[in-house]
């Protein structure tokens, strides 16, 4: 890498260092009111500094020089993010700050981030790409990426292989960012027990799951209760399939005991069982099956109580049109640890 200190610093006068580069901090003294850094080291010099700088007494001022073929840690950043983000109208890019750009979402939704060439990227040596995990929810406004290179001047070659990485990527089909928006989903839920059926204990299920499909912007417009019976449960899917929800919900009687009927109402039912358990903790007793097209969950006890399970993890990825496969299940034990 060609020198960046003194070979490449030089004394200008400040009228004439627009463009250019502060190799060092410079501080304002007001006495009495404050004293501090007015620019840090790094900062491009602007028009609109100029009477900042002279009013620090800084009729000239040693800059750095970019010499060709590098570039300033700002502009490097902002490529990479650009590289990143692509053309989605539904990302953000933040502007320079401290060397560092951030990507944004401009929805809510689901995020989905292409780790192999994250990866592939932070193999660069000295270029930074920071992500947030795919599957995550988030708000409008949500940070999702930040980028940025180690050195304040970096070799121009790094950055253009980031750029080129994405190019090869996205013309192989793969999208390395994106927010999906969630599609406003008809849900129907199935309270089994016949403890709550016969209105011995109060339903703790339903409020619970309303709330979380309510989260992610669809709404419950059926709710059934049935006995611990599996042609009752499987009554009430096939009429909740008639009044044509996009999802169906059945809670309780889902663990191995012998009066725990809800997994085999779901097959009676004639769903295509995808998994019937998930290796995270809690949660590990969901089924996720699909009747045609129709995705069903068997939820067992711990979303009542628990704040985050495998329903949480699931449920955002049916709501954003996705269809879960047994390979989504296998892959939800790596970090899937919650239960202490």
């Amino acid at each position: 890498m060609k020198d960046t200190n003194t070979s490449m610093l030089r004394e200008v006068k400040v009228e004439d260092a627009i463009g250019m580069i502060l190799p060092h901090d410079l501080t304002q003294i007001l006495p009495g009111e404050f004293k501090g850094r007015l620019f840090r080291k790094g900062h491009q010099v602007t028009e609109a500094d100029i009477p900042a700088l002279l009013s620090i007494g800084k009729e000239h001022i040693y800059v750095m020089e970019l010499q060709p073929g590098y570039l300033h840690e700002d502009e490097a950043a902002l490529r990479m993010a650009r590289a990143m983000a692509g053309t989605s109208l539904d990302l953000r890019l933040t502007e320079p700050h401290e060397g560092k750009v951030n990507v944004k979402s401009e929805i809510h939704g689901l995020v989905k981030i292409e780790k192999a060439f994250v990866d592939s990227v932070n193999a660069i040596d000295e270029v930074v790409l920071s992500t947030i995990r795919s599957n995550t929810v988030v708000q409008a406004g949500a940070s999702l990426v930040g980028t940025r290179v180690i050195p304040l001047i970096v070799d121009e070659a790094k950055v253009e292989e980031v750029e080129r990485l994405a190019a090869a990527r996205r013309a192989e089909g793969f999208t390395l960012l994106e927010v999906k928006p969630f599609r406003a989903l008809r849900v129907g839920v199935i309270t089994t027990g016949s403890e709550v059926f016969k209105g011995r204990i109060t339903d703790k299920f339903g409020p619970v799951v309303k709330e979380k499909v309510a989260q992610l912007g669809s709404q419950v417009v059926e709710h059934r209760f049935a006995l611990d019976d599996s042609e009752a449960i499987v009554g009430e899917i096939h009429a909740l399939v008639a009044l044509g929800v996009d999802l169906v919900l059945v809670t309780g009687g889902m663990s191995v005991d012998p009066d725990d009927r809800t997994p085999g109402a779901i097959k009676a039912a004639g769903a295509r069982v995808v998994s019937y358990g998930t290796p995270m903790l809690p949660g590990s007793m969901l089924m996720i099956a699909y009747l045609g097209d129709l995705p069903i969950m068997g939820l067992p006890g711990c979303v009542m109580h628990d704040p985050y399970t495998s329903f949480d993890v699931l449920l955002p990825r049916i709501c954003a049109g996705e269809e879960i496969v047994r390979s989504d299940i296998t892959e939800m034990g790596y970090g899937g640890f919650y239960q202490c």
